[in-house]
């Protein structure tokens, strides 16, 4: 039981991604821009390497525990 409750704490680290990308609020701003790009764009942009990084460490994370 254990193993499952300290799998979910690692699985809660998927739902940053939305949280950072729905709370439009946060970055609705044209600055600080990078390469021409208004921050709006760039920090959308910046979670989809991002989420994979998340995806990959939530992955080797709980496929060990299900060893």
């Amino acid at each position: 039981m254990h193993n499952q409750s300290h799998r979910r704490g690692w699985l809660l680290l998927l739902a940053l991604p939305y949280i950072a990308v729905l709370w439009v609020g946060s970055y609705n701003k044209l600055e600080p821009g990078w390469l021409g790009f208004p921050y709006f764009y760039w920090y959308q942009l910046a979670w989809v390497p991002l989420c994979s990084i998340l995806v990959a460490i939530v992955f080797r994370l709980t496929r060990s525990e299900r060893s």
